[in-house]
């Protein structure tokens, strides 16, 4: 009869030494059900993918007063953040002056973050959300910032506290990016993609659509609602993600947009692949739809 394999004993983050005086050897870190996520860092390898665990992990070798901040802050809250490549280090905040560098599983930012911007979140020192965007305002393009802002105000983070940090930050890198943006936020952004299409427009001076515009017949019955809408054009606009693709939606929104377009309205329609791979073709035809 076969010997069943050995049980890892590693069930949570830990470090070498953190192991060893739990009577963990080597051997055992080296099971195949554990994960080295860096030089003296190891998980389980079912926890790799949930941050919270990964966060646990780098907080084992980070230094006193280190904050969880950026994308993994961003993470933390909930927030979205579009037109990024996949990243899952975990961003800390580090009070100068310090020794800690980057790693493969660690972000590294220097800088003092005031108490009042250290939260906890999940049981972590995590930056604010206001201080979050601050920092994302750093280091994201205005579109993918728009996307973060709207969704802030959505949770009814209120426009004044946005801009008190920008009063609190003169000269911080970042503040103009934030300033550009923060005009242009909505809280009815349907979602992140929906944003970065919007400032898309914004940019090329097409003027503001009105958001999730309800549209009803002469007779006051419901036809649809659209994620953009210039109501004095009859001009609707949509952008369809990975949602529409399902048969189910795809067959209502046909329905939808039927009703729609023999109710006298213009309906286009797009998708990430004309956002982000044809940008120009998207505004060329939401402004020809307009009579521009």
């Amino acid at each position: 009869m076969p010997t069943p394999p050995v049980p890892s004993r590693i069930d949570r983050p830990t470090t070498r030494q953190l192991a060893r005086r739990s009577g963990v050897t080597d051997w055992h870190l080296r099971h195949r059900d554990v994960v080295r996520t860096s030089r003296d860092t190891y998980l389980p390898r079912g926890g790799t993918g949930d941050v919270r665990q990964r966060v646990a992990a780098v907080l084992l070798g980070a230094p006193a007063g280190a904050v969880l901040s950026h994308r993994t802050a961003a993470d933390l809250w909930g927030l979205e953040i579009p037109l990024q490549r996949p990243d899952d280090r975990i961003h800390l905040t580090v009070p100068p002056p310090t020794r800690i560098r980057h790693r493969a599983d660690r972000r590294v930012h220097v800088s003092l973050v005031p108490p009042a911007q250290v939260f906890r979140r999940g049981g972590f020192p995590c930056t604010s959300p206001g201080r979050t965007w601050l920092d994302l305002a750093a280091c994201l393009p205005p579109a993918a910032l728009l996307a973060v802002t709207d969704q802030m105000l959505a949770r009814g983070y209120p426009v004044a506290w946005c801009e008190r940090m920008l009063v609190g930050a003169p000269g911080t890198r970042g503040v103009r990016t934030a300033r550009r943006v923060l005009p242009v936020a909505d809280r009815r952004a349907g979602s992140p993609m929906e944003s970065v299409l919007r400032w898309l427009l914004h940019e090329r001076g097409v003027p503001g659509p009105d958001l999730q515009h309800v549209v009803r017949d002469a007779s006051g019955r419901f036809l649809g609602e659209a994620d953009m809408a210039w109501p004095d054009q009859r001009l609707l606009v949509e952008f369809d993600g990975e949602v529409h693709r399902e048969r189910r939606v795809f067959v209502n929104d046909l329905r939808r947009q039927n009703g729609l377009v023999l109710a006298g309205w213009t309906v286009l329609r797009f998708s990430s692949a004309d956002v982000l791979g044809r940008p120009e073709a998207v505004v060329a035809a939401i402004r020809a739809a307009l009579g521009h």
